[in-house]
C-alpha cells in the first residue's frame, strides 16, 4: 500500500488525492489530506466571495472526494511548525504532495502604505469570509464615505462589490455576524477601482464586471475620456485583435461611460490609466486618499508615466495586485518565483529531484489560472508520483501517521469534527434568523470540532 500526505485541501489538494486514488495502475493508494486549519475546501470557503453561491458550491464536489474511504481529512495539522518538521512528515508517508497556496499578497512600495487604513485586499476577504486568522475588529467602516481599490483583477472586483452591497443582500450568505454588522453600519458612498494600465488590459472576467452594473441602488460609472486612452477602444481593428474576453470588458465598460450616478445609494467608479505614487495621511495617522500619477500607452502593450497627477480622497485603501508564495520551513524556495522549484511537480534540490517530494498549485506555478486550472496541475503532479510509486513503496513506514501526529501534541480535526463544525454554524444560523453563518474563530471552530469527536 502506497501512503501519501497532501498538504493543503483546498482544489489543487483534494484534485491531486483524488487522482491518486481513482487511477488503477498503482493499487492501494491511501491519501491523508492535511490542513492547517480545521475547515477544508482552501479559498472555495474562505476566498470565493460570500455571495457568489454557484462557485461556492464546489464544495460539493470537493466533499464527494474527501468522503472517499480511500482518503482521510486531517484538519488542524500545522506542517513547518515546531510540532511537524516537513522530514518528519517525509518519514511518516511514502511521499507528501504540497498545495500550500499563495498566502501572501504583494505590497505597492509607495510611501504612506503604512498609514491605518490601507490593508490587503486579502485581508479583507479574510475577514468577510470568516477566516480564523482574520481579526475580527479590523474594518471598521462606519467613517468611510470613499474608499479605493487598487488593481484590475476578480478579487479587486470582488472586494469592491462587498463594499458596494447592502446588508439585505448580503444576509442571506454564510458571510459572519461582525462582518456583515460592520458592513451594515458601513459609511461608503463612493468606491474607486483604479488600474495603472487600460481597459483592454484588465484581468477581471466579464461575469465578474457585469455585476457591478447590476447592483441594486448603486451606479457604475467609467470616464470616457480614460476609455478613450486606450487603443482598443476606437481602434476596431485593434479590439478585434485582442481575446474575446477582454472585447467584451470593452463593450460592458463602453456602457457605462459617462453614466450619469443620479439618485444612486452608492457610486462605483473604475478608473483606468493611474499609477499609485503615495498614500496621503489625514489626521492621526489615517490615510485621507492616494496619489496617483497619470499614465499613457506606450506602443508596446505597457504605459509610461506623463508627470501629471490626481489625488483621490479615501479613508480606506484596499490593495489588490497579485499574490506571492511564501517559503515553508524545510522546503527548498525560489525567491524570484516565490514558488518551489520542481520538474513536472517533483521537488527540486539543488537542481535534483527529492525523493517523494511533490508540488501542485499555487506554490507549483504561482498564482495563475482560476480554480478549474488546478485540476490539470494536480493531475500532473499526480502522475509524476505514481510513475515513482513503485520505487517509493519500497520503504517501510512506522505505523499509522495519526498517531505519529497525535504522539506530537497535534490534535487533528478528523471528518466527524468537520461535520460538527457544519451542523454548529446551520444552529448559528438559524439562531441569528439566517442560513448557516460561518464561525470566525479558532476557539469557536475547535471547539465544535471536538464535540463532533466526543459522539
Amino acid at each position: 500500500m502506497l501512503r501519501v500526505a497532501v498538504v493543503g485541501s483546498g482544489p489543487s489538494g483534494v484534485y491531486a488525492a483524488q487522482t491518486l486514488v481513482q487511477q488503477r495502475e498503482v493499487p492501494g493508494v491511501r491519501v491523508d489530506v492535511l490542513d492547517r486549519l480545521p475547515a477544508p475546501y482552501g479559498l472555495v470557503r474562505y476566498g470565493v466571495a460570500p455571495d457568489h453561491e454557484k462557485i461556492k458550491s464546489l464544495q460539493g464536489s470537493l466533499r464527494t472526494v474527501l468522503e472517499d474511504e480511500r482518503i482521510r481529512f486531517l484538519g488542524n495539522v500545522e506542517v513547518g511548525g515546531p510540532q511537524l518538521s516537513t522530514a518528519r512528515l517525509l518519514e511518516l508517508y511514502h511521499a507528501v504532495v504540497y498545495c500550500v497556496g499563495a498566502a501572501r499578497d504583494r505590497l505597492l512600495g509607495i510611501p504612506g502604505e503604512e498609514l491605518a487604513g490601507v490593508h490587503s485586499a486579502t485581508a479583507f476577504v479574510a475577514w468577510y469570509s470568516g477566516h480564523p486568522d482574520a481579526v475580527a475588529e479590523a474594518f471598521d467602516l462606519s467613517g468611510v464615505s470613499s474608499a479605493v481599490v487598487v488593481g484590475a483583477g476578480n478579487v479587486a472586483v470582488d472586494v469592491t462589490r462587498m463594499l458596494a452591497r447592502c446588508e439585505p443582500e448580503l444576509a442571506p450568505t454564510d458571510m459572519p455576524q461582525p462582518a456583515l454588522g460592520a458592513l451594515a453600519r458601513s459609511g461608503v458612498q463612493s468606491v474607486s477601482m483604479v488600474a495603472r494600465r487600460g481597459p483592454s488590459q484588465g484581468k477581471f472576467t466579464t461575469k465578474e464586471l457585469r455585476e457591478l452594473g447590476t447592483l441594486p441602488g448603486v451606479a457604475a460609472v467609467v470616464d470616457p475620456a480614460e476609455l478613450a486612452l486606450d487603443p482598443a477602444y476606437a481602434d476596431p481593428d485593434a479590439a478585434a485583435a485582442l481575446p474575446a474576453v477582454f472585447r467584451r470588458n470593452l463593450e460592458v465598460l463602453r456602457g457605462w461611460a459617462g453614466q450619469d450616478p443620479g439618485g444612486a445609494r452608492r457610486r462605483v467608479g473604475l478608473r483606468f490609466y493611474l499609477r499609485p505614487v503615495e498614500v496621503l495621511a489625514g489626521p492621526g495617522g489615517r490615510v485621507a486618499g492616494m496619489r496617483f500619477e497619470r499614465t499613457a500607452p506606450d506602443g508596446r502593450g505597457g504605459v509610461t508615466g506623463t508627470g501629471a497627477y490626481e489625488e483621490v480622497e479615501a479613508q480606506l485603501v484596499l490593495r489588490s495586485v497579485g499574490y506571492q508564495g511564501v517559503p515553508l520551513p524545510g522546503l527548498p524556495f525560489d525567491p524570484a518565483r516565490a514558488t518551489v522549484p520542481h520538474a513536472a511537480g517533483r521537488v527540486l534540490r539543488e537542481g535534483r529531484a527529492s525523493v517523494g517530494e511533490y508540488v501542485a498549485g499555487w506554490i507549483k506555478r504561482g498564482p495563475t489560472g482560476v480554480i478549474g486550472t488546478n485540476r490539470p496541475c494536480a493531475k500532473e503532479t499526480a502522475s509524476s508520483l505514481l510513475q515513482d510509486a513503485a520505487a517509493l513503496a519500497r520503504r517501510e513506514l512506522p505505523g499509522d501517521p495519526l498517531d505519529a501526529l497525535r504522539a506530537a501534541g497535534l490534535h487533528p480535526v478528523e471528518w466527524p469534527g468537520w461535520l460538527a463544525i457544519e451542523t454548529a454554524e446551520a444552529d448559528l444560523g438559524r439562531s441569528l434568523g439566517r442560513r448557516s453563518v460561518k464561525i470566525p474563530d479558532w476557539r469557536g471552530l475547535l471547539a465544535a470540532a471536538d464535540r463532533g469527536a466526543g459522539d
